[in-house]
């Protein structure tokens, strides 16, 4: 039935965004459209539920609903490519902690990007995990560069997106933090220049402050990701030695490139030189269509590291992931060997017997839509409780928003004012290296069930940025 409701209200909502049903019209009455799509009175009413909830609809009493259009800006790209600077991210990183720290979920939980318990398969999971438990000491020993039965996994996986990898390219790793983490060790040295995409996950800029890197922020677009002529331009002028992006539904933009886009990017790297880092944890959780290709899918030498993980799909608390190094395997296992010698052996055959079970793709197919339509709802509640003239990202995959605050108005003081209210928000300082880049802006975590606390809490912080908006525009 969830499905047949969600197949419905995409179908509405293509029609309202082609015009057919138009802002301010009444929609054709529930039985009307229970004959039109031949399901059940119910089922168009879940649909119509969940289209308010998205933003398109607005029931009213006694005379049914009506189309609305979400009236949201997209937030606008990065501009100018700075200097390369020494990571410095000290206060990014305890602000971090401090977001992840709440233990007795005190907090209302927007902040870091963790799905909660609801979006994940947690049964599934413990079942596994019992199942991997029963193999004795099969799961006790060290399993250097992973476990075979995870690794021909991925290698299945990873080949029917057009990657075409072995289990021996495979190393398995605590999180794609810490595949991240060895690709960076694996291809350069402290003090070297290191490209991002602007805004950036902060996972990833501490990972470069922890290796001693310096970084160059390049411009991204919130739905083409990392612009190539800046990236182009800083390559001519330092002496960049890796280049680390998010490919899929990027944290915090939602950004997702062009199979093109993705094409140019390898190729303009390999010809300088620069090992890619891709980082395609997010990937998975496309919202519609087909699932995006990896930039891997168009490495034609072995210049892209891929990382990625369960992390966002099955558990944070398995720390499991994976990167394929590339011609830079040997560098990369040498890295895991001194770091940490192997990952633990009970999660990875835990996962890989969920995986041949055909496990995993079954619960995408449900969690799929369930991440659409938070990201909707937060998204279309984003409008009506912010301030006019706050521009929020309208990602295809993955969880996670950007909000950018009309004016000059401080996203830090949103983010304290908010903490003070048992709100969590992650504030826009804390995705670049450069102060102050994006004080106006806050990334929000939409992986929450929608209840009466979240709804209040959106309404609530969109109070709290106004006030700070009527703050900034008179001290102005």
């Amino acid at each position: 039935m969830g499905i047949l409701y969600n197949r419905v209200a995409d179908q509405l909502q293509t029609l309202i965004l082609e015009g057919v049903y138009r802002e301010g019209e009444r929609l054709p009455g529930v039985r009307v459209l229970s004959k039109q799509f031949g399901v059940s009175v119910s089922t168009i009413l879940q649909a119509h539920q969940t289209l308010e909830g998205r933003g398109y609809l607005q029931a009213r009493e006694r005379s049914g609903y009506f189309v609305r259009l979400p009236r949201l800006d997209m937030p606008e790209p990065s501009m100018h490519v700075a200097s390369a600077e020494p990571v410095a991210v000290v206060s990014a990183r305890e602000m971090a902690l401090e977001l992840c720290n709440d233990e007795g979920n005190r907090m209302v939980p927007l902040s870091a990007a963790i799905p909660h318990p609801d979006f994940l398969p947690v049964r599934q999971m413990q079942q596994a995990l019992l199942w991997a438990a029963r193999h004795g000491l099969d799961t006790l020993d060290y399993a250097f560069p992973g476990k075979s039965a995870f690794r021909r996994q991925i290698a299945q996986r990873m080949t029917s997106l057009g990657c075409m990898v072995s289990p021996d390219d495979i190393v398995a790793t605590n999180g794609a933090q810490e595949a991240i983490m060895l690709a960076l060790r694996a291809v350069t040295e402290p003090g070297d220049i290191v490209a991002v995409e602007s805004p950036s996950f902060p996972g990833i800029l501490q990972a470069l402050d922890v290796v001693g890197l310096r970084v160059i922020e390049i411009p991204s677009h919130p739905t083409d990701g990392i612009s190539l002529e800046g990236l182009e331009l800083a390559l001519e002028q330092w002496p960049v030695k890796a280049c680390v992006v998010v490919s899929n539904h990027s944290n915090p933009l939602g950004a997702r490139p062009s199979d093109e886009g993705k094409r140019l990017l390898v190729e303009r790297l390999d010809a300088a030189g620069v090992p890619l880092i891709e980082d395609d944890i997010y990937g998975d959780l496309y919202h519609d269509g087909e699932r995006p290709r990896p930039a891997k899918t168009f490495d034609r030498t072995g210049n892209v590291i891929y990382c990625s993980s369960f992390s966002k799909t099955l558990s944070p608390g398995l720390r499991l992931g994976w990167m394929v190094p590339g011609r830079y395997r040997t560098e990369a296992r040498q890295q895991k060997y001194f770091s940490n010698l192997a990952t633990a052996s009970l999660p990875q055959l835990a996962v890989a017997r969920f995986l041949e079970q055909g496990g995993y793709d079954r619960y995408l197919r449900t969690a799929r839509p369930l991440y659409r339509d938070a990201t909707e709802r937060m998204r279309a509640a984003v409008g009506r409780s912010f301030p006019e003239g706050t521009a929020v990202s309208k990602p295809q995959g993955g969880f996670v928003l950007w909000v950018q605050l009309p004016g000059n108005a401080s996203g830090t003081r949103v983010y304290q004012l908010a903490r003070e209210e048992g709100i969590n928000v992650a504030p826009g300082r804390m995705f670049s290296t450069i102060a102050d880049k994006y004080e106006n802006c806050l990334r929000l975590n939409c992986a929450n069930p929608w209840n009466e606390r979240i709804e209040t809490a959106i309404h609530r912080l969109g109070a709290i940025a106004s006030q700070v908006v009527a703050e900034s525009s008179s001290a102005g």
